[in-house]
């Protein structure tokens, strides 16, 4: 059984696996955590893996999985505080440069608070350029 530490935020959920290998048959909840952050309010996520310093290879590909809906789902999924020798293993599989990551917690709550802006300015119908007259010369 995996034990995540969660901390709710204003803008997203700190989720803190307490291990240090997120093994395949811990991965159901883990995922689960995710999507009941995806879920809930607010639905951006941070994954900080702080102490975790290997995660199979099929959980990885979850959490891929996983971020690209948050993604779609116009959420921010953040992973922060990798361990060198995980990274390594993610870059071996391919999804270091997939994941969304920053050295970080505090790294990782600028990002989500700038996709965050992000999203409000492309959701905003208020910047409309073809609406303005142009002013007279």
């Amino acid at each position: 059984m995996l034990n995540v530490k969660i901390d709710t935020k204003e803008k997203f959920t700190v989720l803190n696996p307490e291990t240090t290998h997120i093994s395949a048959n811990m991965s159901e909840t883990l995922l689960e955590n995710c999507r009941n952050v995806l879920n809930s309010q607010p639905k951006n996520l941070i994954l900080n893996l702080s102490g975790v310093n290997q995660i199979d290879a099929e959980v990885a590909e979850s959490l891929t999985e996983v971020q690209q809906l948050f993604y779609e789902k116009n959420a921010s999924f953040v992973v922060c505080n990798i361990d060198e020798n995980l990274e390594q293993a993610l870059d071996q599989q391919g999804l270091l440069e997939i994941w969304n990551i920053t050295p970080t917690e505090s790294e990782a709550w600028d990002i989500v608070q700038m996709e965050e802006i992000e999203r409000e300015l492309l959701d905003s119908d208020d910047i409309s350029f073809e609406n303005h007259p142009e002013e007279p010369a």
